[in-house]
């Protein structure tokens, strides 16, 4: 049933600045528990709604459901597979175990009045009640002496709660996490060719190629583990790095001082800079910073990364559109809707070879940069990742996927 299949064997032991505080100690408060009160609360309600629709108790596909994105949920936190199956797993039981007890009440009498709509009402309420749970549990909000006590639930069932709840463990580091769980959540952007891009949202796991998702593939069999891919953005790849929802961003992303405040970077695996592209019947206009930043010519970026903050830095009297998808960009240059657009070299190199109406306008770049892999601040992991990438680099398989992605 599990997505996960490997469960950590290391005991609470807190790794993020999210869930930091727990280490000294703090014990466990009420709410927790009173948010599973609250929870399981609704159960009369579903009770009444699957009663008066003639529908089964027990619903497997939405338990499984129900399971696998909460334990997605409390791996943002660091909360082990293992615990949070179990915990998850309990209220599950609880819930069907109340929901029988007002079966059974109902059974051959009048039929409960009409109540809350199980999908639209019910539903999305549990659902914020379970990420308040594990927010919760993340920050220690857990009180061992705190019953859970609902009309229908066997003490049994409530104790057996009330101990998953005390005994809900932490991975040690986030390098653990991964190991343990079984699993490496790569952020990437799907925008950003020949990085990453986006060739298939329709299904449940959304498709990428491009150089960083080949060699998110590779770390992830040196890891012995299985790659799922969060797809992040540029406006919010910090914030995402932040609230953990995954382990490694791997999007040709530049090492900035800025985003190096924040978080880890692995050693580089690519050089470059910024530079013009233009269309090439106009390209001789725009051979330098000072002859693009002029009244009348209109500059083009994709918000969030590098690219925006260069313009922002360096463009005064030129006119800048902030244009939302990066795949569609370029596309806004050959119709004539904008005229320059100053990104990394190895994406001019890219864009001018897919589309004969480009042209770099300048041999030379304006910026160096270079690309790294972006990490939570884990010690472990990233040296954990920089040694594969410089064995990688050593071993001329980064050199391969580029070729791969660029050359064509």
């Amino acid at each position: 049933m599990r997505k996960f299949n490997r469960t950590g064997t290391h005991g609470c032991i807190v790794f993020a600045v999210v869930v930091f505080f727990m280490a000294a100690g703090q014990s466990h408060s009420a709410s927790v528990s009173k948010l599973v009160n609250q929870r399981l609360a609704y159960m009369s309600e579903v009770a009444a709604w699957k009663f008066n629709q003639n529908q089964p108790i027990e619903d497997l596909e939405r338990e499984r459901v129900v399971i696998e994105r909460s334990i997605e949920e409390a791996l943002q936190f660091g909360i082990t597979v293992q615990s949070s199956e179990r915990l998850f797993s309990l209220q599950i039981d609880a819930a069907k175990e109340i929901q029988r007890y007002w079966f059974k009440r109902w059974k051959g009498s009048r039929p409960p009045e009409a109540t809350l709509d199980l999908v639209t009402q019910i539903r999305p309420r549990l659902l914020d009640l379970g990420d308040a749970i594990v927010r919760g549990l993340a920050q220690g909000d857990i009180e061992p002496s705190q019953t859970i006590s609902i009309r229908g639930l066997s003490r049994a069932t409530a104790q057996a709660l009330e101990k998953a709840i005390e005994q809900v463990g932490f991975y040690r580091d986030r390098l653990d996490q991964v190991v343990s769980s079984g699993v490496l959540r790569v952020g990437t952007t799907g925008d950003y060719a020949p990085f990453s891009l986006l060739v298939d949202a329709s299904s449940s796991s959304p498709l990428f190629e491009g150089i960083d998702i080949d060699l998110a593939h590779d770390l992830a069999k040196s890891l012995d583990v299985r790659v799922v891919f969060i797809q992040t953005s540029w406006p919010t790849l910090m914030q995402d790095l932040a609230a953990g929802r995954f382990d490694i961003g791997m999007s040709g992303i530049s090492r900035s001082l800025e985003r190096q405040r924040q978080a880890y970077f692995s050693v580089p695996y690519l050089e470059g800079g910024k530079t013009p592209l233009a269309r090439c019947e106009v390209k001789d206009a725009y051979e330098s910073l000072q002859a693009i930043d002029q009244p009348g010519v209109r500059v083009i970026v994709n918000p969030g990364g590098t690219n925006q903050q260069f313009v922002a830095d360096n463009i005064r009297a030129a006119s800048v559109t902030v244009h939302n998808d990066n795949r569609t960009i370029f596309e806004e240059i050959i119709q004539h809707r904008a005229d320059v657009m100053i990104t990394d070299r190895i994406e001019v190199t890219l864009q001018t070879h897919r589309h004969p109406q480009l042209c770099s306008t300048m041999p030379g770049n304006l910026t160096y940069l270079e690309k790294g892999y972006l990490l939570p601040v884990d010690a472990g992991l990233k040296a954990y990742v920089d040694l594969w990438l410089e064995l990688r680099l050593g071993g001329g398989e980064v050199a391969s996927a580029i070729a791969r992605h660029t050359s064509s």
